[in-house]
């Protein structure tokens, strides 16, 4: 990692003294997460037009509005969940991406399948546009998306890859990955190693990645599965004990699952209802497997589940788990980023991104966190100390 001198003057952008423009607003960070790695000290930042326009040591700006964060705070882009369930309407699942997500510091969102071509216009005009929070869709390659209480790839008459390419090519600034579960609930009946192959010639021919749900090894083997991915797909639900696990009987993560790493493949929570075991997480990320992406699979029924899993929870438990701070906030912002391969979400405070910003504190004390499992750990959850949505401040 390089030293925090030679990052003031390699990582951030040098500000042009004589032609800087003029800022909404200034913000004053005690500590800033660098793109670079690590962490630099006592950064400035303008906001002009919902864009951040000046970021450095000292900024000479005449901005009519400053904020002056806490000692503790620390500044990071808009937190992305990469794996939840957005929809006002037409999924099962859907929860209202601003009221559910965004006060909770989430200012980008994937939908993990909510649409398929049959339901996407109306999702666009009826989800996507009018939200405040930036929401993308995995497409489902289910026609009918998860607009029904039966599996989406229960019936073989709404798989349709020809229909979920043109959906794709009709919506390029929404639709940035394809979302496959190959799970009973989502299969039924259905064998899923018919299914699979269709989604990775879509995702072939649109040039995006996959968001993929595994089945179990006992059902089909991991390795057969893992094979069929490319480099820069995503497989969530990593840290569930059942009904996969990707922990072995000798309590090692299981080599398909390392190979499949190896090979470029990424790894994503999806906390959900029953999909996040901390003897799991805690195995894995002691031996070095650490996920890629950090996401809450937030969905209706959800909301009242007495086991809270907001993206700042889910943050906490992964600390408690053991997983470093700062891969912690990587895996929420630059982590998705690169993932979507959207160049409105950055993931990274830089000069002309869009002002999504987070300002983050961890507090001293712990609180008792619990799993889907009903397994208890002594952790902290982040606390949102500031939040701009397009350079505007949304109230937690």
């Amino acid at each position: 990692m390089l030293s925090q001198q030679v990052c003031r003057d390699k990582c951030l952008p040098k500000p042009d003294w004589t032609s800087m423009p003029a800022a909404d607003l200034l913000i004053h960070a005690p500590r800033v997460l660098d793109p670079a790695g690590g962490f630099l000290d006592d950064i400035q930042l303008a906001i002009q037009d919902g864009q951040i326009v000046g970021l450095g040591p000292r900024l000479e700006t005449n901005a009519t509005n400053q904020i002056h964060l806490p000692d503790d705070a620390i500044l990071v882009p808009g937190l992305i969940d990469i794996h939840a369930h957005p929809a006002r309407s037409g999924s099962i699942f859907g929860v209202d991406p601003d009221q559910h997500l965004l006060p909770h510091g989430v200012t980008t969102v994937l939908s993990q399948g909510d649409a398929g071509s049959s339901t996407i216009d109306a999702y666009v005009e009826e989800t996507i546009r009018p939200s405040r929070t930036g929401v993308k869709l995995a497409i489902n390659l289910s026609s009918v998306g998860e607009s029904t209480a039966e599996g989406c790839l229960s019936n073989p008459d709404w798989i349709d890859p020809d229909a979920c390419l043109v959906a794709i090519r009709r919506y390029p600034e929404h639709v940035t990955a394809i979302a496959v579960n190959a799970s009973q609930a989502a299969c039924a009946d259905q064998d899923p190693r018919g299914i699979l192959p269709l989604a990775v010639k879509v995702a072939g021919e649109s040039g995006l990645p996959l968001l993929y749900g595994m089945r179990p090894d006992s059902e089909w083997a991991f390795d057969d599965q893992l094979q069929q991915l490319r480099p820069g797909d995503l497989v969530t639900y990593i840290f569930r004990r059942k009904p996969h696990c990707i922990i072995t009987s000798e309590g090692m993560v299981h080599p398909a699952i390392l190979a499949a790493r190896q090979r470029g493949l990424l790894f994503d929570v999806g906390h959900g209802y029953s999909s996040f075991d901390f003897k799991v997480a805690c195995q894995a990320i002691e031996q070095g497997f650490s996920p890629d992406t950090i996401s809450t699979d937030l969905q209706k029924r959800h909301l009242e589940d007495p086991i809270p899993h907001t993206l700042l929870n889910v943050m906490g438990k992964l600390e408690a788990a053991g997983m470093e701070q700062e891969a912690i906030m990587r895996a929420v912002t630059s982590g998705p980023a690169a993932y979507l391969k959207d160049p409105r979400v950055p993931g990274q405070l830089q000069v002309g991104a869009p002002a999504d910003i987070s300002a983050l504190r961890w507090p001293s004390g712990t609180q008792s966190l619990t799993d889907t499992s009903g397994q208890q750990m002594q952790g902290r959850i982040p606390e949102l100390v500031l939040l701009l949505s397009a350079g505007e401040q949304i109230e937690p």
